[in-house]
């Protein structure tokens, strides 16, 4: 009986989930290697940092690459675990967690258990309530800081916090999110969840009879609601039902719903309900009526098929997209270059025994170091005669050159041709890893037009 309640004790689980949630939020954006983060969309860099390498603004192809495996990873734990997200992983339930369980029940005494959430505390002391929220205000400040933080690194953020003057924009964001955080977890409450969160209303549409959800068996339990979802009493009739009409399960609902009726949207999956019934089941000797399983076991008495088509073919999608993103993300190229060249065709010198082309370089350095850039030319005869050293680029840092390139009259053919070249561009410090090349034409007049 003791082994059963523990078993079923959804709550100090899903406690540890999200304190492992919390943990690793706050610190992954301080993780670097090479200064590169794990995940960072900076538009004040205009970079996107994914699994510690970082890609120019040019390079993001990825990031629908990126969303595909969010929302497929989404729709996957949904048809497989139901809304496992809402009541283990999701911001606003762990927010509200900590407001109302920790603040409000277990440090200041406002309510006076966990076990009823569907009454609002009758607490009258003004004071007690204007400390919460300020306690809530702080970690809110908190949140939204972190959440900014994958958008601004913190060393920059930091930085930028210190002259408020000169980063109004990030202030005004800093504080919105935050108030808007006070204002969701303070009165918007569980309304978020059955209202606005467009989650809920999609998820019916990804369950079937094998997903797991949160279930009142009531075979065992009885009937409560009839097929129209009218409640018929509070206690089933029969008295081979197990279900005492306590209704401890409806009083711990954060989401103030009946979970005997049914599955409905508003359900976040917290398996509160479970918990609630775990321990009035055990004076009885018997296990608790609600359970995390699916419909098909409950009701069909079969075992939940994990494989089955939707899941098959969700995991098939996210492989295919996961390939795409390493096929693509390996194409990475750790400096750019873009190559112009400029309204003049090519240029004689003064004896016409060679001709000059000028063209404009964009070079930018993609790394988070600094380095030496230079290029070489793929055709042996063009002579780059302007830059004539390497030059320096920092960190992100980009750069125009004006390039230019001479081919003596011996290259020339009879025809008016274009020359193709191919323009290889290097890092001095690392010239097998920082390299691309880019091709380029090298234009030349009729050699019948260049006087010997």
């Amino acid at each position: 009986m003791n082994q059963s309640v523990t078993t079923t004790l959804y709550r100090q689980k899903r406690y540890i989930v999200f304190g492992i949630i919390t943990l690793i939020a706050l610190t992954l954006p301080f993780i670097t290697i090479d200064g590169n983060h794990f995940f960072l969309l900076s538009f004040d860099r205009k970079q996107l940092h994914l699994l510690f390498t970082t890609f120019d603004m040019q390079e993001l192809y990825l990031m629908p690459f990126v969303l595909m495996f969010f929302f497929l990873t989404i729709f996957f734990v949904t048809t497989l675990g139901g809304r496992v997200w809402c009541g283990w992983s999701c911001p606003q339930t762990i927010f509200r967690v900590i407001f109302r369980d920790f603040i409000q029940t277990k440090l200041l005494g406002i309510r006076k258990s966990i076990q009823n959430k569907q009454q609002e505390p009758k607490e009258n002391s003004v004071l007690k309530r204007i400390l919460a929220i300020l306690i809530w205000g702080m970690l809110a400040l908190i949140a939204a800081s972190n959440f900014l933080w994958y958008f601004i690194p913190p060393e920059d953020f930091f930085a930028y916090v210190q002259d408020p003057l000169e980063h109004t924009v990030l202030y005004g964001f800093l504080l919105g999110i935050t108030a808007f955080l006070i204002y969701d977890v303070v009165a918007l409450k569980e309304n978020f969840c059955v209202y606005i969160c467009p989650y809920s209303r999609i998820q019916s549409a990804l369950f079937d009879e094998h997903t797991i959800q949160t279930i009142y068996n009531e075979k065992r339990g009885g009937q409560i609601y009839n097929a129209q979802g009218t409640k018929l009493s509070n206690k089933p009739p029969l008295e081979s039902d197990d279900c005492t009409g306590c209704e401890a399960c409806v009083r711990v609902c954060p989401t103030h719903i009946d979970i005997r009726k049914g599955m409905q949207l508003e359900c976040i999956n917290c398996l509160e309900c479970a918990d609630a019934c775990t321990p009035i089941m055990a004076k009885l000797g018997k296990t608790s009526l609600i359970t995390w399983t699916s419909s098909i076991e409950v009701e069909k008495n079969k075992k939940t098929n994990y494989l089955r088509f939707r899941t098959i073919a969700y995991m098939v999608a996210l492989s295919l997209v996961l390939v795409g993103l390493f096929v693509m993300g390996s194409k990475k190229e750790y400096m750019l270059l873009n190559i112009n060249r400029t309204s003049q065709l090519y240029k004689m010198s003064s004896n016409n025994q060679s001709v000059e082309n000028v063209y404009t370089f964009l070079f930018q350095n993609t790394e988070a170091k600094d380095h030496s850039y230079y290029f070489e030319l793929s055709h042996p005869e063009l002579k780059i005669e302007k830059p004539t050293e390497p030059f320096l680029l920092k960190a992100g840092e980009k750069i125009k050159k004006i390039v230019i390139i001479s081919a003596p009259a011996k290259v020339f053919k009879e025809e008016n041709e274009n020359l193709p070249v191919i323009v290889k561009a290097f890092a001095l410090e690392d010239k097998e890893k920082i390299t691309v090349e880019r091709k380029t034409i090298f234009i030349y007049p009729k050699k019948s037009e260049v006087q010997p």
